[in-house]
């Protein structure tokens, strides 16, 4: 166990966040709970002289992309040794990497809030910049069919026709 994997997992361990071991080498899977956003599952990757961090936010919107990927960028500003970033299929990560060095309790307690903040915070309006048609289309079909509409409820003001 190097300084750093050793770091990590006294965290983890001592802030009772869930996690599990991952399929690569010093790879650590954190889920953190959220309030829009259900859970973000994180991957923490200590290296030997840096940490990986990426964790998936939102899939690839199906509307206004350009909207939806400018307030990411601009969201960018603000993040400290993190950023938003796109796969080849469009979905968006949080990704960083950062110095060894540098990681102690309180720099992954800062990693992993940043982490959570932006995962979570812009989650219901990147919903409705890329989503807003699919939900409508949902919205509909659950009045229709008078299914439960529990997990639309934020968006009612947008969705409700009645």
């Amino acid at each position: 166990m190097t300084g750093l994997t050793s770091t990590i997992e006294g965290y983890l361990d001592e802030t009772g966040i869930e996690w599990e071991s991952g399929a690569r080498d010093g790879e650590y899977v954190v889920t953190l709970p959220g309030e829009k956003k259900l859970k973000t599952v994180v991957s923490l990757v200590a290296g030997d002289s840096d940490l990986s961090v990426s964790a998936f936010v939102i899939r690839n919107p199906d509307e206004n992309h350009e909207a939806f990927y400018r307030s990411l960028l601009r969201r960018n500003l603000r993040l400290p040794g993190l950023a938003y970033a796109i796969d080849g299929s469009g979905d968006v990560y949080l990704t960083g990497r950062l110095p060894a060095a540098g990681i102690d309790a309180d720099r992954l307690d800062l990693i992993l809030g940043v982490v959570l903040e932006a995962a979570d915070s812009p989650f219901n309006d990147l919903l409705v910049l890329g989503f807003l048609t699919s939900m409508q289309k949902e919205w509909d079909w659950r009045v229709s069919r008078g299914e439960s509409l529990r997990n639309l409820e934020a968006f009612r003001h947008l969705l409700d026709r009645s």
